[in-house]
């Protein structure tokens, strides 16, 4: 051998390669395409409303991995574009675990994209085939039934589109790492997998979790971290406020927490969290009217799923900076909105569950971009509830920014004055309490000059408006002040609790803003 002549060593290494190809081809052939067409058929077997399929396997009969490659699934209701694309999907069985009697490998999930649309998400949630019915964990195990020592996903990619629009909510370089992946069903409450993730969220955010999971879990995984967003931009949620009627254009959200989301069990506990710069109307629009009692009947079921025992939240500390909120009413005539700007919240203790302590909340801003305003408000863990105390005070807002306002409930417009509002509330029982007291300092509603392209009706009107403010105010303090009592009890289970406080204020308001205006037009 050592004597060979090198035409002979070349003649030898031609040969062994020859052999190897023909190997491969023969693995290929009676190995790879057999083993492909039966890992999909066994994947699709126990897969409900959709189909896999496998664009290419190797195994190697030397280490015993499995590579497959350009897997794709698809809903079978709306198959364009599938749900899922996985580049490369690699298994491989640890040899030392083997001499040692157990039988474990790894996984590497490369460059997985998960695509969702709002029609494959509808036919999701209409499919009367139960979530733990559709296979997921059997076809993983299709796939690979040995207990999974480790388990890594690099650049994943996870999007969901809705209708209109909107941009995608989109979840990028996504990386998972997990162990401890058993081929065995845990028991209820076990996290076998410790876990880390980390992920960009849309453009700017990013969010990491440390917990545990159960994979295997029916009819979903299971998990428990401890979760860090920083960053999150909140107008990628437009579409899904869209539909509560409430628009968001700005605004970041970061925060770290604790959350358990199990088949019986989920749990969400916000340590502390912050929200910058966010801008956030409410609409009501005239195609809303005569649809408050589906409102309330919503209200109500939202309220009970909060009080189920398997949804529970708890919020330590959550904070709002810099903030601009809205109310858009597009039913009225004209239009209007209303606003504080430049707003702080402060809001500890929330929880879900009666008991402990009482939840407090505090809001400062400015009213209309003038008057300074504050709330206070009082949450107490009491049963049935929800019992609370509520105070508004705005001092001093320019009424010439409030004339669409005036106009479409007053009829009338002003060229001067100041708006003061002071307001306390308070629900015990299911019992309503409280005031609402308007302040109107130095009005002027009618102005030859502004006015002049005023019809003669809109202008003898608005000189009586002008003119009860005159008689109704205090002379000292040259003010119009009047104040309403609230009061009323929620009987109706269907009766949404937020709803009918605003409609009891702002009924009183207006009943307080005008104080004998239409009775001295009448009189007129």
């Amino acid at each position: 051998m050592i004597g060979m002549p090198r035409r002979h060593w070349m003649v030898a290494i031609a040969a062994l390669l020859a052999v190897a190809a023909l190997a491969s081809v023969a693995a290929l052939f009676f190995i790879d395409e057999p083993l492909r067409r039966y890992t999909e058929a066994k994947m699709n077997a126990r897969l409900q409303g959709y189909t896999a399929t496998v664009g290419r396997l190797h195994f190697s009969p030397t280490t015993f991995s499995l590579d497959l490659r350009d897997v794709v699934i698809v809903q079978d209701e709306h198959p364009d574009p599938p749900v899922a694309t996985i580049g490369r999907l690699y298994a491989s069985v640890h040899w030392r675990a083997l001499l040692s009697g157990r039988v474990v490998g790894d996984v590497l999930i490369d460059r997985p994209v998960v695509i969702l649309n709002l029609a494959q998400a509808k036919q999701e949630i209409a499919d009367p085939t139960p979530v733990k019915d559709k296979g997921w964990q059997q076809a993983l195990q299709a796939i690979y039934p040995l207990k999974i020592n480790q388990l890594k996903i690099s650049d994943g990619d996870v999007t969901y589109q809705d209708r209109g629009p909107f941009k995608p909510l989109r979840v990028r370089d996504l990386r998972v790492e997990a162990f401890n992946i058993r081929n065995v069903h845990s028991e209820v409450g076990a996290y076998p997998s410790p876990m880390h993730l980390s992920a960009r969220v849309f453009e700017s955010g990013s969010i990491t979790a440390d917990g545990w999971a159960d994979f295997l879990a029916e009819p979903h995984a299971a998990f428990m971290a401890d979760v860090t967003l920083d960053g999150v931009e909140l107008d990628y949620f437009k579409p899904i406020a869209d539909r509560y009627h409430v628009t968001v254009t700005a605004g970041t959200l970061s925060g770290s927490g604790e959350i358990e989301i199990a088949p019986r069990f989920k749990s969400v506990v916000l340590w502390s969290a912050r929200v910058d710069r966010a801008r956030v109307d409410y609409a009501r629009t005239p195609a809303m009217k005569g649809v408050g009692g589906q409102v309330a009947r919503e209200a109500a079921q939202a309220a009970e799923k909060a009080q189920d025992p398997g949804v529970r939240f708890r919020v330590d500390r959550f904070e709002i900076v810099d903030s601009t909120f809205g109310f858009v009413n597009k039913a009225a005539t004209p239009s209007y909105r209303v606003s504080v700007d430049d707003t702080t919240l402060t809001l500890t203790n929330l929880s879900s569950q009666p008991g402990g302590e009482t939840a407090v909340a505090k809001v400062t801003g400015t009213f209309m971009g003038g008057g300074p305003a504050r709330a206070d408000f009082r949450l107490h863990p009491t049963q049935p509830g929800p019992d609370f105390d509520l105070a508004v005070q705005i001092d001093e807002t320019d009424l010439r920014a409030m004339n669409d306002l005036l106009r479409a409930h007053g009829n009338f417009d002003v060229t001067a004055g100041r708006f003061s509002l002071y307001t306390e509330v308070a629900v015990r029982d299911r019992r309503i309490s409280g005031y609402v007291k308007p302040l109107f300092q130095d009005m002027t509603v009618y102005d030859s000059r502004q006015d002049r392209g005023k019809n003669i009706a809109r202008k003898i009107y608005e000189r009586v408006v002008g003119g009860v403010s005159k008689v109704l105010q205090n002379r000292p303090r040259d003010e119009v002040a009047t104040r309403v009592e609230l009061s009323g009890r929620l009987d109706k289970p269907d009766t949404s609790l937020v709803e009918t406080i605003a409609g009891l204020v702002q009924n009183a308001f207006f009943k307080a803003i005008l104080p004998g205006f239409e009775r001295e037009r009448r009189r007129s």
